[in-house]
């Protein structure tokens, strides 16, 4: 008994490691993708956002989501929050990426605070964790997400839908005829080395969340979530370089490696039940996704520099999906999941912004933009001896 809790705890303790790897990984994808006068600022959230949404968990957020501290036995409770704590500040990654380039810094910190403290735990404590809304109609401890399709994806995603439409577009990104201005990446190996850093971390993600690792029959569970995890990954990344070839004779980086990060949300939800061939075809419609819903969300005029949207709200909810399609699990419980965790996060993420926006304008003004949010609000640039874009 002894020997499995020392080697589950050190496993719960690694995977929460690599999941703080996509720390960084959140970090470059986004500076790569943002304009060059706005990578401070965008490193500058991403640090805050670990540090911020880190405290207000540990102080506040972790007892709410699940009810206390003493509910673990089969490894160490520190250990337990450590992994808790991991997954955090990835909902509040998802919403900052997709206002980029347009948001101011405090705002963002006044909005992770709610979320690590109340909105996040509110979706924990019902999935994984103490569950007020047991017994009730509302109920969904059946909807089967291993590691937060959508829990932590969709939750994420329906928090950036609300900012995007309070904040509206950057400045200059729809043309009043309806032209679609594009913005290109600054620094595409940063995208690059971002998103594989996000792909480790999904290992520790995924693998981590099976709970334990010390028996032969957990051992086998680890691999093959693992296993399907990373082939969801390279599944969405095929799918999204065949579809932007064949649809812009184009081989588009940025649009492979989200199509990537599509599958692997998409199989979040069920790595743990899939045989070894369920993610190719769960990663494929994920990344194909990626590739029909990036310029879906521009023509509705909803500007999303990272494709979060795409990414992580509309394969959140496909992930969730899929469970119930795939596995024998019920679908009817995966959609009910789906529709309150949307029907819950959506308008209170709405209401928050909205009162945090009343207070402290969210949106930079134009020629803040124009100027750019690094000299705005850090007073430093990234890259001082480079000409800066408008």
């Amino acid at each position: 008994m002894e020997m499995h809790y020392v080697i589950d705890t050190f496993f719960t303790i690694f995977s929460m490691v690599l999941i703080i790897m996509m720390v960084p990984g959140f970090a470059m994808l986004e500076a790569g993708l943002v304009r060059t006068k706005n990578v401070t600022a965008v490193l500058t959230v991403n640090v805050m956002i670990y540090a911020v949404a880190s405290m207000a968990f540990l102080l506040i957020g972790y007892t709410y989501a699940f009810g206390g501290w003493d509910h673990q036995e089969s490894i160490n409770k520190y250990a337990f929050f450590l992994f808790q704590m991991a997954f955090v500040g990835k909902v509040v990654n998802i919403m900052s990426g997709g206002v980029s380039e347009r948001s101011r810094i405090i705002p963002l910190v006044l909005f992770t605070v709610v979320v690590a403290a109340f909105l996040y735990p509110t979706i924990v404590n019902i999935t994984w964790g103490a569950n007020f809304l047991s017994g009730t109609i509302l109920d969904i401890s059946s909807m089967h997400d291993l590691a937060g399709s959508t829990v932590i994806h969709s939750t994420g995603g329906w928090a950036l839908l609300a900012a995007v439409l309070i904040m509206g577009p950057r400045r200059g990104r729809y043309k009043k005829n309806g032209a679609i201005q594009v913005i290109p990446a600054s620094n595409i190996p940063l995208v690059v080395l971002g998103a594989f850093l996000l792909w480790i971390g999904w290992f520790g993600f995924n693998g981590g969340s099976v709970g334990a690792i010390s028996s032969k029959e957990n051992a086998d569970a680890v691999a093959l979530t693992i296993m399907n995890t990373n082939t969801a990954g390279l599944s969405g990344a095929i799918i999204a370089w065949i579809l932007t070839y064949f649809r812009y004779k184009k081989f588009d980086i940025t649009m492979i490696l989200n199509g990537a990060l599509g599958g692997l949300v998409a199989v979040t939800a069920g790595p743990d039940l899939y045989s070894i061939y369920i993610p190719i075809l769960i990663g494929a419609v994920g990344g194909a996704f990626v590739v029909f819903f990036v310029p879906f969300f521009d023509k509705l005029k909803m500007d999303d520099p990272v494709g979060a949207l795409s990414v992580h709200l509309i394969n959140g909810i496909w992930g969730t999906l899929a469970v119930g399609i795939f596995a024998d699990v019920s679908l009817w419980g995966q959609i009910k999941g789906i529709l309150v965790v949307g029907a819950i996060v959506f308008p209170l993420a709405y209401a928050i912004i909205y009162t945090i926006n009343k207070f402290f304008m969210l949106r930079a003004a134009d020629d803040e933009q124009l100027e750019g949010i690094d000299v705005i609000e850090c007073g430093m640039e990234a890259y001082p001896e480079f000409k800066r874009s408008i």
